[in-house]
């Protein structure tokens, strides 16, 4: 849990993924189109992946990946990721943390 934490406080947003998930890959894009460059740890090149998988998962994000970060505060996961966007809010949480400017 500490290098989560430790990973997850080193930039504005952060999204830990897998590089054959999908979802991971739709939630990096959507960051990107909102103008964010997240920090990516692809878990399954990590040495202790595992590990960090398992520290997500106890942490509630079922399934464990993408896990997504922002001003070093866990925001969830693919579902709660939209949610936000959806209801205008996951911008101004960019926006806040300083992962956007406008």
């Amino acid at each position: 849990m500490d290098r989560i934490r430790d990973l997850a406080s080193r930039k504005a947003a952060v999204i830990f993924t897998k590089s054959s998930c999908f979802m991971s890959y739709s939630i990096e894009t959507l960051f990107h189109e909102l103008g964010a460059s997240p920090a990516i740890h692809e878990l399954d090149r990590e040495a202790n992946g595992r590990e960090m998988e398992s520290a997500l998962q106890r942490l509630g994000c079922k399934p464990s990946v993408p896990a997504v970060f922002i001003g070093g505060n866990f925001v969830g996961s693919a579902k709660d990721v939209i949610s936000l966007h959806v209801d205008g809010s996951l911008k101004q949480m960019l926006i806040d943390a300083k992962a956007i400017w406008f």
